[in-house]
């Protein structure tokens, strides 16, 4: 049995999707179709069905789906147990992150990691934190770092490094530099969705002063920090961002920091793994890096 068989049909099952598998692995579509076909002629069973623009898994599909990542995982395990032995960890790497981790500090730390291990390459996933929390829930990732800390039975969260989040404006909105909470609540906010780290954050800094998003006259929710930024910029409104996100924008005068009296907004990045997994031996250099890295 082909390996690459198997590692095409987890992916599928996994996005119930030919096209997202495809793009997942970088494969066109008909050689995921072909990988699949002969799966399903090697095995003589029918994994999926095609409904339409729509597949569903079979029975036997589900069955072979928890074996395949089995045999996956060991096969793995065991390139990195031969790159141990050479003293050199090889392989693919795949982390997720949240955006403003995966966007402003994974991206170096990657870096350093490969200068060490050149034979590495990663694959950075990049959600939303309760996403993410998600992924790592339901073992499709095995390390995550998210700007907030959710609580879970299964995962252990670890410190990883302090944020800061200020309250951003464009120059025009707000005069001064320092207002009361009072009159912060009164300016239009523009938010980051649901499941955000940032957002939940947020709430939870005005909700120990008492004040909930009901209290506030919500500009808008945008699904990304990049979104917000240029919301903000176009004036329409003020938010709370992580200063790692803005540090251009603040040098340069687009957006301005405005302070509020007597708040101070501090929050923790965290590495997040599940207490059941084993991780394989790269992934434990690497997560001893990052927390190096801190």
């Amino acid at each position: 049995m082909d390996i690459h068989h198997l590692k095409v049909f987890a992916s599928v099952f996994k996005n119930k999707s030919f096209s997202k598998a495809s793009e997942e692995l970088h494969l066109t579509q008909p050689t995921i179709s072909d990988h699949i076909k002969a799966l399903e002629e090697e095995l003589n069973w029918r994994l999926f069905d095609r409904l339409g623009r729509m597949i569903m898994p079979t029975k036997e599909a589900e069955i072979l789906y928890n074996r395949a990542l089995e045999i996956i995982e060991k096969m793995d395990s065991l390139r990195e147990v031969v790159g141990e032995f050479q003293k050199e960890i090889t392989g693919e790497l795949v982390v997720g992150a949240s955006t403003i981790p995966g966007t402003y500090l994974m991206p170096a730390i990657i870096m350093a990691f490969k200068k060490k291990h050149p034979s590495t390459s990663f694959q950075l996933i990049i959600s939303d934190s309760r996403g993410i929390v998600e992924k790592v829930s339901r073992h499709e990732l095995l390390i995550g770092i998210v700007g907030a800390k959710l609580s879970s039975q299964q995962l252990r969260c670890l410190p990883f490094r302090d944020d800061e989040l200020i309250v951003v404006t464009c120059p025009s909105l707000v005069k001064e530099a320092l207002i009361p909470l009072r009159q912060f609540l009164e300016i239009p906010m523009v938010l980051r969705e649901e499941g955000s780290g940032t957002r939940r954050e947020t709430e939870k800094i005005l909700e120990s002063k008492g004040v909930s998003l009901d209290d506030i006259p919500v500009a808008g929710i945008l699904g990304s920090t990049e979104a917000v930024k240029q919301a903000v910029k176009a004036g329409l409104g003020t938010a709370i961002l992580s200063r790692l996100s803005v540090t251009d924008e603040l040098k340069h005068g687009v957006l301005k920091e405005v302070k509020i009296k007597d708040i101070q907004m501090k929050r923790s990045f965290y590495l997040v793994t599940h207490k059941k997994r084993t991780l394989p031996f790269a992934y434990s250099i690497l997560l001893e890096f990052i927390k190096a890295a801190s």
